[in-house]
């Protein structure tokens, strides 16, 4: 059953992943909502200047056409009554300042012959009385002012707008100056209020236009700003696919007609330095090459002549001169090594033209590696523990190549015996990948040379630059890993010693091999 607390972290976690959409990533979008933002801005402030001013407007207008009528009718009517008027004559005086042009109701306050308070009213407005108007207000206009020379009446007409009944009223009041009855007004503000609504009603329809209105404009400015850098972001993803005779058409003076002239002229020079980078790598690669090929034929024959002479210096009977046998050997032992040299600078060109090519057959791994061991007379110096049975699809000369390097990596800076060990992974990450383990009992490999075990002509000791080796075993041997989509990864053993694993898919079948070699090469790798 699920828990409340689950909910709420599930709620909180769609909310998250909502609000992460919503980010603004679109600059696009960004630039609608920065005009939306400012045209909003500018149409709400006005507007509400506008209404604030037309409000001010109305009703002071209003306000002073009917204080001034309500103070006239005061003074020609009521002033015209008796000192001590009865409730009839207050009725009949307040009924006619009523008819005036301004249609408000009034209120007469006065004091009759035996001192009794009298009221009389229009009768509008749902019978204005007494109690209707502020009590702040009848204060201040039954308050008697001193007679200075800035205040020439003693009686003076005072008025506030309230609200009843969510409608809104404007009451005033005064005192017939020289004695006689107070009157009050009250005025209904509602024709002004509704116009005053339909004012806002307007500005709120201009203001909504006007945010759309800067939306489409937004949108307008957006596409012409944004389809240059939408272009550019084309070819520059065009030019990152190598791509590199991508060009932008250039029109106009403006700042992004600059920015695709810079890019045409940065793309120009890239494309320049690339094809002169391509000439001179292919040039290297078609000079390797060719020295090598052209080396393997002397060296061939060097290779013959070498091999006779070491025969006679292993004959019991040899005719060599003991003082000239030192240099036959040193000769026959660097004939090898410049033989080793150039078929692994052949291998290593073919690596980096693309020309290197996969034959795929189903082998024994326990048998494969075996047969190196054994050619290798390696079999005293080497545990091995691999299981019979363990089948893959691969190159077996390519496999032979690796595991020769790496075995005999292990036996040369390690120490014996080494250790061979092939077990199948069963990571879900790494589904039936072939591992295969070589471990020696040396002292390990120095932390500062391990990033640089697989680099070409790499040399652990600067100070020993000539070694039996080439520098380059390691390397051929990871690019023959790759090429089988497969790794080769170097480390030092807790228990001491260095490891370097082997991982191989068990099928390499689906790997897209390389095309034919142009240079005649054949399924094994080399040259024909």
């Amino acid at each position: 059953m699920t828990k409340p607390q689950d909910k709420l972290r599930g709620w909180a976690a769609a909310r998250k992943a909502i609000l992460s959409g919503l980010r603004f990533t679109s600059l696009r979008l960004r630039l609608v909502v920065v005009f939306g933002l400012v045209a909003l801005t500018a149409a709400v402030s006005a507007s509400g200047i506008a209404y604030w001013l037309n409000r001010e407007a109305v009703l002071t207008r209003t306000q002073d056409a009917v204080l001034r009528d309500f103070q006239q009718e005061m003074q020609n009517r009521a002033g015209a009554l008796p000192a001590h008027p009865t409730q009839d004559e207050l009725q009949h005086t307040a009924g006619q300042m009523a008819a005036s042009s301004q249609r408000f109701s009034v209120l007469l306050v006065a004091e009759d012959g035996s001192g009794r308070t009298v009221v009389g009213n229009s009768g509008a407005l749902d019978t204005f009385s007494l109690t209707d108007v502020p009590k702040s207000l009848r204060t201040a206009v039954g308050k008697e002012q001193s007679i200075t020379s800035s205040n020439k009446y003693p009686y003076h007409l005072y008025w506030q707008r309230i609200i009843d009944g969510d409608k809104p009223y404007l009451v005033a009041g005064t005192k017939v100056i020289g004695g006689g009855p107070a009157g009050y007004m009250l005025k209904s503000l509602e024709p002004e209020e509704k116009d005053l609504n339909s004012l806002a009603w307007s500005l709120g329809i201009a203001t909504g236009l006007a945010l759309i209105g800067s939306a489409l404009l937004a949108q307008a400015a957006a596409t012409t700003v944004l389809k240059p850098v939408h272009r550019l972001g084309i070819a520059a993803r065009r030019l990152g696919e190598g791509k590199l005779d991508t060009r932008l058409r250039v029109s106009g003076t403006d700042e992004l007609a600059d920015l695709a002239r810079t890019f045409n002229h940065t793309a120009e020079a890239l494309e320049t330095r690339v094809a002169d980078m391509s000439a001179r790598d292919e040039a290297s690669r078609r000079f390797v090459a060719d020295m090598s090929h052209e080396l393997r034929t002397p060296l061939t024959a060097i290779t013959a002549v070498t091999e006779i002479l070491e025969e006679e210096l292993d004959a019991e009977t040899g005719s060599i001169d003991p003082m000239i046998e030192p240099a036959v050997k040193l000769v026959v032992s660097e004939t090898r090594r410049l033989n080793s040299l150039v078929e692994n600078l052949m291998e290593v060109t073919r690596f980096d033209a693309g020309t290197a090519r996969l034959v795929l057959d189903y082998v024994d791994i326990a048998d494969q590696i075996t047969a190196c061991i054994d050619a290798r007379a390696w079999l005293d110096a080497v545990d091995l523990d691999a299981e019979r049975g363990i089948m893959s699809r691969l190159d077996p000369r390519r496999l032979d190549v690796i595991l020769a390097n790496l075995i005999g990596n292990a036996l040369k800076h390690g120490g014996s015996p080494v250790r061979v060990s092939v077990s199948v992974s069963d990571d879900d990450a790494a589904d039936d990948d072939l591992l295969i383990e070589v471990q020696d009992h040396g002292p390990g490999i120095p932390e500062d040379v391990l990033p640089h075990v697989f680099d070409r002509f790499y040399k652990a000791s600067a100070s020993r630059p000539r070694s039996e080796g080439s520098g380059l075993g390691l390397s051929i041997a990871l690019e023959n890993a790759h090429i089988h989509g497969g790794e080769i990864t170097a480390a030092n053993s807790p228990k001491g010693g260095a490891v370097f694993t082997l991982r191989l898919p068990r099928d390499p079948s689906t790997l897209t091999e390389p095309p034919p070699d142009p240079n005649g090469a054949n399924g094994n790798g080399e040259g024909a």
